[in-house]
């Protein structure tokens, strides 16, 4: 194998659990690189009996000596761009260009937690003759993230930078798919001065998101994963009373408009369908094309014939993946939709054992076919028609997920009834891919996500701090009112 097997990182060491362990697979070739350990509830308990211990010192540091662990850890992950990119290629197959901005990304949202001795300054006023009140925030303590597949740098520098920067102890527990990233993470923390105890990472399926989800010592959790997973975490969290903010799946609508750019859109369209082999959140699952766009939908055609599996595209996480996708397709043609490129039989030679599927446009989709309602999570694109915009909101507001959307159009008017009507937390326009920037947090509505609050950016305050109101009065000139 490429990787020694991979190894759990409790109190600033790695440590071997004696569990059973899975293969963790390069989708490109379909060759066994290295094992990951399926942690119990017995490991759980041991990361966060670790958190515990380091969790007064590291909430008693002042913020802005915590965040100059991320100011050195944004550098090192500048530093190492190539090394942590290829760790991406070769444990979830993105392409080259793909991985780089995957962990350019993560240095992004580093950058941001740097920023938040800034933002947390509190609140502080005379709210009457003598008497001050004042608000300030506090960490919440031990705290988790289970982060998916598709970003494996990125998704953990989701929550990472943020929660501990704001004060917390964080548990990490990655996809057991994609499991190698996380170590070099910890490393580069661990060189970026982060005290032993404040991160931890326990690997594992099941068994170990449950623990997490049960453990009575951990106060917060995030998860970003598929909608049906997302639902059973929330409701296994909170019933055990912690805050858990759960991100689910996603079925974005792009609405493509007569009088859109030709070239911009279909190009923007393809690269949001096909970026990551489809397998984000944020891609463009059903295109709903208004009235006359046949020549936006031709020139979309010869954007994703020219693309090479392999080259452009990378594979999907697995040979099951693969099947499942190829499954919509087939059922979707077999309902009467026209399949106008075919990925379904892609091969790249020197790697016949990767799981790789060619980008793939379906036109004349119904809404009412399997592939126009739920997450594909592959480089599928559907066409639904609509003869106005109207229709083509309501195809949109029919969806139960709520992440993204986005019109492509050359009219404000169409573009500000859009924005408005969408039933989405993300909505862009002529935007493929309409995730927002930092300070401005990630977020959608629906069965898109459970909990308040935001991941990223600013929102993300709310989910790992909580509010400390102080009332003080000290000059006898306050006199004696309610408040004595």
């Amino acid at each position: 194998m490429r990787y020694a097997d991979v190894q759990n990182y409790v109190g600033g060491a790695f440590v071997v659990p004696d569990v059973p362990v899975a293969p963790v697979y390069d989708p490109s070739s379909g060759e066994v690189i290295s094992r990951v350990p399926l942690s119990s509830a017995r490991e759980v308990d041991a990361a966060v009996r670790s958190a515990r211990e380091a969790a007064p010192a590291w909430a008693a540091t002042p913020i802005k000596d915590r965040v100059q662990v991320f100011y050195r850890y944004k550098a090192l992950l500048e530093r190492h761009l190539d090394e942590l990119a290829a760790l991406v290629t070769e444990e979830n197959g993105k392409i080259a260009s793909e991985a780089r901005a995957e962990v350019l990304k993560s240095a992004e949202l580093t950058e941001f937690s740097c920023s938040l001795p800034q933002i947390v300054t509190g609140e502080v006023l005379e709210v009457s003759r003598g008497v001050e009140c004042r608000v300030e925030r506090f960490p919440v303590g031990v705290v988790a993230a289970v982060t998916p597949f598709n970003f494996p740098n990125m998704v953990p520098n989701w929550s990472i930078p943020n929660a501990v920067a704001l004060g917390n102890c964080l548990i990490l527990k990655p996809s057991e798919l994609v499991p190698l990233s996380a170590r070099r993470i910890a490393e580069l923390l661990e060189e970026a001065g982060l005290p032993k105890g404040v991160l931890q990472i326990v690997h594992g399926g099941q068994e170990a998101v449950e623990a997490l989800c049960d453990h009575p010592d951990i106060g917060a959790l995030s998860f970003v994963g598929s909608t049906r997973i997302a639902k059973i975490v929330y409701r296994r969290a909170t019933a055990n009373l912690k805050r858990c903010l759960a991100l689910g799946g996603a079925k974005n609508h792009l609405i493509v408009m007569p009088d859109a750019d030709r070239e911009m859109t279909a190009s923007n369209v393809i690269a949001s369908m096909s970026g990551c082999a489809g397998q984000r959140c944020m891609a463009a699952s059903v295109m709903v094309a208004v009235s006359a766009t046949d020549h936006i939908v031709q020139r979309m055609v010869e954007h994703a014939r020219a693309m090479v599996p392999g080259r452009d595209v990378g594979p999907v996480i697995s040979e099951a993946a693969r099947e499942r996708i190829t499954r919509y397709i087939d059922e979707a043609e077999a309902a009467g939709a026209t399949v106008l490129v075919d990925g379904r039989h892609a091969r790249v030679p020197g790697r016949e054992g990767g799981y790789f599927l060619g980008p793939t446009i379906i036109d004349h989709v119904t809404p009412d076919m399997a592939i126009a309602r739920e997450e594909v999570f592959g480089p599928v694109l559907a066409i639904v028609r609509a003869k106005d915009v109207d229709e083509a909101l309501a195809v949109e507001n029919a969806s139960p997920y709520g992440n993204a959307a986005s019109v492509f159009t050359e009219s404000g008017g169409i573009a500000r009834r859009v924005m408005e009507r969408a039933n989405a937390g993300m909505v862009g326009v002529n935007v493929g891919v309409p995730v927002p920037r930092e300070p401005f947090s990630f977020g959608g509505w629906n069965d898109s996500k459970f909990g308040v609050g935001d991941i990223t950016g600013r929102g993300s305050i709310e989910l790992w701090t909580q509010a400390k109101k102080m009332t003080t009065k000290w000059n006898r000139e306050a006199g004696v009112n309610w408040m004595s």
